[in-house]
């Protein structure tokens, strides 16, 4: 599944245009599905009817297409023309519904009029730009809508974009909130960036089909729990401790026993064989009465202690995991020089690098490696705000993973994982209940275990944050409020046996609903 930007998605379309797919027909599949699925997502509040909000463009003309499939089926509908079709094919489908007997207006004030539960947003699609602020009538008709949700609860449907959210970036002048968001052909990256705007986000076939693979230029790949299935990899029957991967954790500062604690447990219960904590004479016992199935080893004193307690015995290491920036430059250093091994960087191992990506790339070489920065740990890697990073995420990832030579995990909503080679794969599966202390040592634990199975950094960097978020997600995905990670960590054993939902054309792909609602 495609995660386009604006320019992508438009790409998609053209190129199904110009192999012979009619553009009306697009507009056709897209407003037949989108009634389909409101039908079926609604089945009592349909009962008390539809009212659709059109304007202008495309966008609009899906909204017509909607009207009138809905009208075929006997749903009580109206269309409220907040500004009149402009395009060629938009005009056509107005043209047939009201032919049809859909009813029809153009008075924006009467959105807030009538008794309908659901209110579809027809208004812009892709359409709108973060530096061109809703204005006119489409601004009129935003806000109206907002003030029929606050009203009577009515759910608010957006076709493709929720009006007032930028399709790129995700950034939102004012947008709808919603309670669903079908998308058409392609997820936009603003679904994955802005989801408690857009509610439950489904992926709607149009009829792009092969065509869209116009748009992967400059594009990611959307994790999906088919391909999670089919590329975890399996435990061998003649499987020991010895095979199934042993793993370092080096962290765990005075104070900060707790990140290497929760590591350690996220890597046993993601299939680790044997896990060493390498940590402060001070964490020593309270990492072994936290963890018993877990080795324990004071950090190394000198270049022969390092060999022997890692160097000569993991098969992957985790570094930075409340490890405390004191040490960190020094300790991971040597641990990058004296160890050749795959490594998953993390925290205050990469706040040693801050502002010197070239020394990082020259110690890790040519290994198999993985960096899981935060958003502010990321900027300072490449000397950027958080908001640039926030803001240019899809665009400085690859370039950022090509000078390092690693895999870049950043972490986040969504999480993106970007390879050396410029692939780009995110990961749309967490809720809020991650964002808490001890969220990032839990995943570095799933990817250095992933990391030490695969030896593929960029497949074990997604199947991590596939894995991590899917826990979460299975907790909850609206109630945050009272979880903690322990419960994630109890949830993580089903995670890698879920099963996969069964296919419903024309859903491609779905993402739920996330975060209480205001």
């Amino acid at each position: 599944m495609l995660v386009v930007d604006a320019a992508g998605a438009r790409a998609a379309d053209s190129a199904a245009i110009a192999a012979g797919i009619p553009s009306r027909a697009l507009m056709q599949r897209a407003g037949a599905a989108a009634a389909a699925e409101v039908v079926r997502r609604f089945p009592d509040d349909i009962n008390a009817g539809v009212v659709v909000a059109t304007g202008a463009g495309n966008n609009g003309g899906d909204g017509w297409v909607m009207a009138a499939a809905l009208h075929a089926v006997g749903v009580r509908v109206r269309v409220v023309e907040c500004l009149t079709a402009r395009t060629p094919d938009a005009r056509a489908e107005r043209a047939a519904a009201i032919a049809s007997g859909v009813p029809h207006g153009s008075d924006v004030d009467s959105l807030l009029n009538g008794s309908e539960r659901i209110a579809i947003d027809a208004l812009l699609g892709t359409g709108l730009r973060a530096d061109a602020p809703l204005e006119g009538a489409v601004a009129k008709a935003v806000v109206t809508l907002i003030a029929r949700r606050l009203l009577d609860d009515s759910s608010i449907v957006a076709l493709d974009v929720p009006s007032g959210m930028d399709a790129t970036t995700g950034h939102d002048v004012g947008a709808l909130r919603c309670a669903l968001t079908l998308a058409f052909g392609t997820l936009k990256r603003c679904h994955v960036v802005s989801r408690g705007g857009c509610g439950h986000i489904a992926v709607l076939d149009i009829g792009l089909g092969p065509h869209a693979s116009v748009a992967t230029t400059g594009g990611a790949m959307l994790a999906t729990p088919e391909w999670f299935r089919r590329s975890v990899p399996p435990i061998d029957a003649s499987a020991h401790k010895g095979t199934r991967g042993k793993i370092a954790i080096v962290g765990g500062a005075p104070g900060m026993a707790g990140a290497v604690i929760l590591a350690a447990r996220a890597a046993l219960r993601s299939g680790a064989g044997l896990v060493k904590c390498v940590v402060a004479p001070a964490s020593v016992q309270a990492v072994q009465e936290a963890e018993p199935a877990a080795l324990v080893t004071p950090w190394p004193d000198d270049d022969a202690a390092l060999r022997r307690e890692i160097t000569d015995w993991a098969d992957a290491v985790l570094a930075g995991p409340g490890l405390g920036r004191a040490i960190a430059g020094t300790l991971v250093e040597r641990l990058l020089r004296e160890f050749d091994g795959a490594v998953v960087l993390d925290a205050d191992a990469l706040n040693a690098f801050a502002g010197d990506a070239d020394r990082l790339a020259t110690l890790l070489g040519t290994r198999e490696a993985m960096l899981t920065p935060h958003p502010a740990e990321l900027a300072r890697l490449v000397d950027r705000t958080v908001d640039d990073v926030l803001f240019e995420r899809f665009t400085l990832l690859p370039p950022f993973a090509q000078r390092t030579g690693a895999v870049v995990l950043s972490k986040g909503v969504p999480t993106i994982v970007a390879a050396p080679d410029g692939a780009l794969t995110v990961v749309a599966e967490g809720t809020p209940i991650l964002a808490t202390g001890g969220s990032g040592d839990m995943l570095g634990g799933i990817a250095v275990t992933l990391l030490a199975q695969t030896r593929n950094a960029s497949l074990a960097g997604v199947l991590a944050a596939y894995a991590h978020g899917r826990a979460a997600h299975l907790v909850s995905t609206r109630d945050v409020r009272g979880y903690t990670l322990d419960d994630v960590l109890l949830a993580l054993p089903v995670v890698w046996s879920l099963p996969v939902p069964a296919p419903r054309p024309p859903v491609l792909a779905e993402l739920p609903a996330v975060g209480e609602s205001s």
